[in-house]
């Protein structure tokens, strides 16, 4: 039974300290000139971007508009039940906003972090690109982060500095979802 109780105390702790390091992490900013604004995909509604993918775009936009970055690369291929893929539906966003289309390179294939990086990745590589500005939620870039330095992707972390995540309520479950699958990531690589 004492075991068991200090096997409880020592998990909690454990996922305290993990939130801790995710909540500080999301603080980590760089706008450092960079190739690209590297922009993971999120979800898509009737062909546009959701209002979370909204920001990271914005994000990315003035990055570009400031001259921060020289191109954006969007990320994210067709979710269940969409017609257009996250990544065609940030380009059509992006371009809309006065981004010329050839600052624009797309990936339409990936569905998870992981495999957007590979893709980008993959891209940067085929395009002579080297340096990338990560963008999404703060409260994903420690996961993301560590994924881009797992694969090789010389990547900086540029949160969204407006983000659709403000109230608790919404704030604790995407940390909880970023805890599982930053434990998802050290056991099993992805």
């Amino acid at each position: 039974m004492r075991f068991a109780a200090g096997f409880l105390v020592a998990a909690l702790l454990w996922l305290l300290l993990q939130a801790g390091l995710t909540a500080a992490f999301a603080r980590r900013y760089s706008e450092s000139p960079s190739d690209v604004a590297l922009v993971l995909g999120a979800a898509v509604s009737s062909g546009q971007p959701s209002p979370v993918f909204a920001a990271r775009l914005d994000h990315a936009i003035e990055l570009h508009r400031r001259g921060i970055v020289r191109r954006l690369l969007l990320t994210g291929g067709v979710g269940q039940g969409d017609t257009v893929s996250e990544s065609q539906a940030g380009q059509a966003y992006a371009v809309a906003r006065g981004v010329p289309a050839q600052d624009i390179l797309t990936e339409s294939v990936s569905r998870t972090t992981w495999q957007n990086l590979v893709e980008a990745q993959r891209l940067m590589n085929a395009a002579g690109l080297s340096s990338a500005l990560l963008v999404s939620d703060p409260l994903h870039m420690r996961r993301a982060q560590a994924m881009a330095e797992r694969i090789g992707l010389a990547a900086q972390p540029s949160p969204t500095p407006a983000t659709r995540y403000r109230s608790l309520s919404t704030q604790v479950p995407f940390l909880l979802r970023e805890l599982y699958f930053q434990h998802h990531l050290w056991w099993f690589g992805e």
